[in-house]
């Protein structure tokens, strides 16, 4: 039985030619998409790779092809823009059925990167900080301690994070296998917190966290970071909040 295509579709405050610009300049698209990194076959390169030379653009329909089939369309709407990303089903390219969840929890992620960025920030300069491993069962939201915040996109949240910093803002997306929720104390920033599908790599399944920051220094965001990044290589069990 053939797989269906998976569909992910969000609606941008923004105008079509704004979010198009967001898609094609590399400048624009490092200010969205994923999280900084060094080293051979970092972020600037990523973009190149993913949509640049890997990607057929088309102007005038607004829709950006990429390698293997994946698709973004943008269409306008009474609120804006919207994105929508159609993916093959899975088993189009056997080679990737490992990582098919990946890649579509990945599109998920990107998409509300794109969103944030554009309706909260105009694409300014931010920070990142990337997390993730295998882990025992427990999901990003348990090891955070955020597996409490149970309101719809839009409701407020206060919560006191395994980190030991205390967090405020409003649930920002949620979906089956992540929850977005803004932070008031970083510009506001982004956190995404994603549970990782389990494959032959990753039997268990795995948890990831992104957080990004506007509008703070880089040593002020690299202490943030450093301090977040020893919880998570020193970590036990999940934490509480709410």
């Amino acid at each position: 039985m053939t797989e269906p295509e998976i569909v992910i579709e969000t609606t941008i405050a923004a105008e079509p030619e704004r979010v198009w610009r967001a898609l094609r300049d590399p400048a624009l698209i490092r200010r969205w998409h994923g999280w900084e990194y060094e080293g051979p076959g970092g972020l600037d390169d990523e973009i190149r790779e993913i949509y640049i030379d890997g990607a057929d653009a088309d102007a005038e329909a607004l829709t950006l092809t990429f390698q293997g089939g994946d698709r973004f369309a943008l269409r306008p709407a009474v609120e804006g823009t919207v994105v929508r990303i159609t993916r093959p089903a899975k088993g189009s390219h056997p080679e990737w059925d490992d990582w098919y969840e990946d890649v579509t929890e990945g599109w998920t992620t990107f998409l509300q990167q794109l969103k944030f960025g554009l309706e909260r920030h105009d694409l300014a300069e931010r920070h990142t900080l990337y997390l993730d491993g295998p882990t025992s069962g427990a999901t990003a939201m348990e090891l955070l301690g955020v597996a409490g915040i149970t309101g719809p996109p839009g409701s407020a949240y206060t919560a006191l994070v395994a980190t030991g910093d205390a967090l405020s803002g409003t649930v920002w997306f949620r979906s089956p296998k992540q929850l977005g929720l803004t932070v008031d104390a970083l510009g506001p920033g982004l956190l995404i917190l994603a549970i990782q599908p389990q494959n032959e790599q990753r039997p268990g399944g795995g948890a990831q966290i992104i957080l990004s920051g506007y509008g703070r220094g880089a040593e002020e965001f690299e202490s943030l970071a450093d301090r977040w990044t020893h919880w998570w290589d020193t970590r036990e069990s999940p934490g509480t909040c709410c």
